[in-house]
């Protein structure tokens, strides 16, 4: 994966903080916090939302930066 890649997924959970749990496309599950700007404009994420996530170098933690 290269260093501005994303990748979609579907939030299963929702946690407290804004924090959520996503299902990938390539069957991962991950943890993902929302984006500044999406914290800033207070777009709704829910359960089932398809979501593009920015994952860590790691892929153990995301952030979703678009809801689709």
């Amino acid at each position: 994966m290269s260093k501005n890649e994303t990748i979609l997924g579907t939030v299963i959970e929702a946690f407290p903080n804004t924090l959520f749990k996503v299902l990938l496309e390539d069957g991962r599950e991950i943890k993902a916090h929302l984006a500044g700007k999406m914290r800033l404009f207070r777009i709704k994420v829910l359960i089932g939302d398809r979501v593009e996530v920015f994952l860590d170098p790691y892929g153990t933690l995301g952030r979703i930066i678009r809801r689709i």
